[in-house]
């Protein structure tokens, strides 16, 4: 099952646990990690009737790590040291890996390796998703969104103040507006603080405006 088929069954459920949870707890902050996981967070704000800031997608954080680990993989080095993010949208077609942004030690990840093993590394962290799956034949990946959300929930509750990519409702951000999808965001109390533009090529920005286009018309099939 894709996640897109995935859409309206998961909105009933999110519809009204989040319209639950926020009557109980106005002042929370929201992390959704429920597939599609952008749609979803139009949903949860929708139903929970909160500000942006405090409705976040978690997609891009785990998307990154994955992205982060298999570089390092590659080049033989501490995952610490590899700097680089993946935006847009939490799906295997509209996920955006910044390769012109990515820094292993502060170098350039393209001076390090040659055009056809970065874009190895792009191709496989956009499936990320779909290689565990095909590993445990039954079920789906748990262990690195329960991590990654694990690190967005620290970040707030301990006023972290960390930069993680993760869905935020676009108020601008890369000319985009009125749709979740994935930037840099500084994360602590209160939810999201700020969000970041990276600085993209032509090609990686026309990929990401057109990862938000496809979650709006995802959003024409919610019931």
């Amino acid at each position: 099952m894709s996640r897109e088929e995935l859409l309206n069954g998961n909105a009933e459920i999110v519809r009204s646990k989040v319209a639950a949870a926020a009557k109980a707890s106005p002042n929370a902050v929201i992390i959704i990690f429920s597939n599609p996981m952008d749609a979803m967070c139009h949903v949860a704000m929708q139903a929970s009737g909160f500000p942006r800031e405090r409705v976040i997608g978690q997609g891009g954080a785990l998307d990154s790590a994955r992205y982060r680990y298999f570089i390092a993989a590659e080049l033989g080095v501490s995952v610490n040291d590899v700097h680089g993010y993946v935006i847009g949208g939490h799906t295997d077609t509209t996920m955006v890996p910044v390769v012109s942004q990515t820094r292993v030690g502060g170098v350039p990840l393209t001076d390090l390796l040659p055009a056809e093993k970065v874009q190895a590394i792009v191709a496989r962290a956009m499936r990320g998703g779909a290689e565990i799956g095909e590993l445990y034949k039954t079920g789906s990946a748990y262990f690195a969104p329960s991590a990654a959300t694990i690190a967005m929930v620290e970040a707030i509750l301990l006023d972290q103040r960390r930069l993680i990519p993760c869905s935020v409702y676009h108020q601008g951000e890369y000319g985009i507006r009125d749709v979740f999808s994935g930037t840099v965001c500084q994360l602590g109390e209160g939810g999201i603080q700020r969000t970041f533009e990276l600085p993209l090529t032509d090609e990686e920005r026309a990929k990401v405006v057109a990862a938000a286009e496809a979650t709006k018309e995802l959003l024409k099939l919610l019931n």
